[in-house]
């Protein structure tokens, strides 16, 4: 059973999702948050295995709430999805600076939303990817503040750099085994040593270095 977590300020939002989560027979909320230090507290109380975090919420927004419970200084870190309506592209970069691991549109639908959940339980990806590159690209081209990628702990391998931007350009695992005529096995072993050497712990984090290395043009 994936334990969830939602927070979210307003009430309908909370009572959807619960009623889309709880209608799959492997997943359950069990908590809900109007807050941001309310979500921080319940987390860590009750340790779900992912957190669905709104970002405008009183007393402690979001990000915040996010960096608390997922970020850089957290030993321990949380699984947690942002969930976002995309109206500030500054925002994406601050989530994923504070430890997010991916993101959800608030329309996304049902269907994305059962399996963002499922995802990040199991540590895969945590939102349709197509969803990430978005995102990322929105936030590359309006960004005006560029801050150079920090450099990989280890030179990548040229099949590793494939493997990178593939991973950006929102393709899954299975479409860039396919694309790069390699096992669905190796593709795992490239990300593994890309999140390593790039000291990443997501493929999010993976395809956020990529855009800020200029990886993507």
């Amino acid at each position: 059973m994936i334990r969830v977590l939602v927070a979210d300020d307003q009430e309908m939002v909370r009572a959807g999702f619960r009623m889309i989560l709880d209608s799959v027979p492997d997943i359950e909320v069990v908590a809900e948050a109007a807050d941001g230090r309310a979500a921080v507290a319940l987390a860590n109380e009750l340790r779900p295995d992912v957190c669905l975090m709104d970002i405008r919420m009183p007393h402690l927004d979001g990000l915040d709430a996010t960096r608390l419970l997922a970020g850089p200084d957290r030993a321990d870190p949380l699984r947690v999805v942002v969930v976002t309506t995309f109206d500030l592209d500054e925002y994406v970069h601050t989530a994923l600076r504070n430890g997010a691991a991916g993101f959800l549109l608030k329309d996304a639908g049902p269907a994305l939303l059962i399996e963002a959940v499922r995802a990040a339980a199991r540590g895969d990806v945590l939102v349709s990817p197509s969803v990430t590159v978005r995102l990322l690209e929105h936030f590359a081209a309006t960004s005006t503040v560029k801050e150079p990628a920090p450099a990989p702990f280890v030179p990548l391998t040229d099949r590793e750099e494939e493997v990178l931007i593939a991973t950006a350009r929102g393709l899954s695992n299975a479409e860039i085994a396919a694309e790069l005529f390699i096992s669905l096995s190796t593709v795992k072993t490239h990300l593994s040593s890309l999140t390593d050497k790039l000291g990443a712990r997501n493929r999010v984090e993976l395809a956020a270095w990529a855009w800020q290395s200029g990886r993507m043009g």
